[in-house]
């Protein structure tokens, strides 16, 4: 790639992932700095954030070795974080991103042994394959119920760790879920995002439901998995709670470059019709579909993609109780509000989804 070329995509990697939202993540703030002003210089971004995650994994091994178990915790996480970030500069499943990502998962298997939380990598069959997740329990192992946490496009898995963290102080457990499109389901066991993607949530329905000390069943979904979490809730009366930040209901090729590189990339196919047709066959009709457990809508005044119309359509099938909360000033998913977002999310669920184990 050319230097002008780098110039161009660090600008675009910038705006897609501006500081709010590599805090929101877990970066630690010099990290993050760091990663904006050497991409600012002209470095490539991959190269920059591989470079702060191997350092941060290097000082979690020496912790370890040393027996500093925290300190390798946090090191490990942040290095997790920059990993993150580093893949997300590759929209396709091209050689380099898979290779990024091979090291996010081999990160975060090592994240396990030290964490403060109980945590490991669970799977569950769907379409004669494997859906991919990370399972992050509260320091009690008993939950009071389970999340199923998830994103869109681009952010998957392990960019939710911080929020699984913040659930698991509040006694519930989280299921940091790669569904069909996404992260290690996409690009190891090659399932790609299609008609029916509830079906394909509710196998980890299914998984939380057959272990009782995972409690009651809840989704969260953000950005374009906000609208997977509401025709999963729609579709399956197991769950006991749903939150949706910052979707659209009838989904469809935003007009950027990267996103529809996402899009096709999460479809496994650059033709448009096809794409097209997919999301057609995925669109949210409150008409059709009802929600009947407790619903919680976030939205930011200031989001540049979705519009509180794009989210209408949510509020207008629930059938109990439905709750909007609009930060004026809050950005996609609201990064830009990440403490006030997630302990509001954390207690809206603790609420709702059954007494302390």
């Amino acid at each position: 790639m050319t230097d002008d070329l780098v110039v161009k995509a660090n600008l675009a990697h910038q705006r897609a992932m501006a500081m709010t939202r590599l805090l929101d993540c877990g970066m630690d703030y010099a990290d993050a700095s760091r990663l904006h002003a050497r991409a600012s210089e002209g470095e490539p971004w991959d190269v920059i954030a591989e470079a702060i995650a191997a350092e941060r994994l290097a000082q979690a091994d020496r912790a370890e070795a040393e027996g500093r178990v925290v300190t390798a915790a946090e090191a490990r996480r942040r290095g997790i974080a920059a990993l993150v970030f580093a893949q997300m500069a590759f929209n396709f499943d091209e050689p380099r991103k898979v290779e990024l990502y091979r090291k996010l998962i081999a990160a975060c298997g090592r994240l396990g042994p030290v964490f403060d939380l109980p945590f490991e990598r669970v799977e569950t069959e769907f379409s004669e394959k494997r859906l991919i997740g990370w399972l992050v329990r509260p320091a009690s192992l008993a939950a009071r119920g389970t999340v199923i946490l998830f994103g869109g496009q681009s952010g998957w898995g392990a960019a939710y760790l911080p929020l699984a963290r913040e659930l698991a102080r509040r006694g519930l457990a989280t299921i940091l879920a790669e569904g069909p499109g996404q992260g290690e389901t996409r690009i190891e066991q090659g399932l790609y995002l299609q008609e029916g993607i509830e079906a394909a949530f509710g196998r980890w329905v299914d998984f939380i439901v057959a272990d009782p000390s995972l409690g009651t069943p809840g989704i969260w979904g953000n950005s374009y998995g906000g609208l997977w979490a509401a025709r999963t809730a729609s579709s399956d009366s197991r769950i006991g709670a749903c939150c949706i930040n910052g979707s659209f209901a009838r989904p469809a090729i935003l007009p950027f470059r990267t996103a529809f590189e996402q899009s096709a990339a999460m479809i496994g196919s650059e033709d448009r019709a096809v794409i097209e047709a997919v999301m057609a066959k995925l669109r949210f009709d409150p008409t059709q579909q009802r929600i009947a457990c407790p619903l919680l809508i976030l939205h930011g005044g200031a989001d540049p993609l979705v519009t509180l119309e794009d989210q209408q359509p949510f509020l207008d099938a629930a059938t109990g109780e439905a709750v909007l909360h609009v930060w004026p000033d809050g950005e996609h998913t609201i990064y830009n509000h990440s403490f006030e977002r997630t302990a509001l999310v954390a207690d809206w669920f603790a609420a709702r989804l059954g007494p302390a184990a």
